[in-house]
């Protein structure tokens, strides 16, 4: 049962499952909430997020463990994909999400259920043998570095618009 479990997170971790729900959210963010710079970082920390996997992953060259694989998978091992790709959708939809959430329950549930996949996608990949913790913490890592720059980018921007718009206040 336990395997079931983890191979379940595994696929929402997934590049496929990743690219669906990503596609839901720029839809939600386009055409439901008029939000265009929001799309613009999804966008940025989605794919510079998988950029970033791919340029460590042929750096590091860190082939995957051999012992007790319940899965079967090519390509290197560090860092996590799923790992790097979890924390840069669940990281930029709790952002930009938070602000539009007005009670403190619905924030903490947000906060909650993102923490919970983040980790529990990077658990998965541990448990079916395709990673080292090694790699899900380095995945974590990279990704929240990346995730941290374009929110630090996008803030900045977001300031120096309102700025602009509405005159400086000295």
């Amino acid at each position: 049962m336990l395997t079931i479990i983890m191979n379940f997170f595994s696929f929402i971790g997934s590049t496929s499952s990743v690219i669906v729900l990503s596609l839901f959210i720029l839809f939600f963010l386009y055409k439901v909430l008029h939000h265009r710079s929001e799309l613009i970082l999804f966008i940025s920390v989605v794919l510079g997020s998988s950029i970033l996997n791919l340029i460590l992953k042929l750096f590091f060259h860190r082939a995957r463990p051999d012992l007790h694989r319940f899965i079967e998978i090519h390509g290197y091992s560090f860092p996590s994909g799923h790992a790097m790709g979890a924390f840069a959708v669940y990281g930029v939809l709790s952002f930009l999400l938070w602000r539009h959430i007005p009670t403190r329950l619905g924030r903490s549930i947000l906060t909650i259920i993102s923490i919970t996949m983040i980790i529990l996608i990077g658990i998965s990949r541990i448990y079916l043998g395709v990673h080292y913790p090694s790699d899900i913490i380095g995945g974590y890592l990279a990704s929240s570095f990346w995730l941290t720059l374009a929110i630090w980018f996008y803030q900045r921007y977001q300031e120096k618009f309102y700025k602009q718009k509405h005159g400086s206040e000295s």
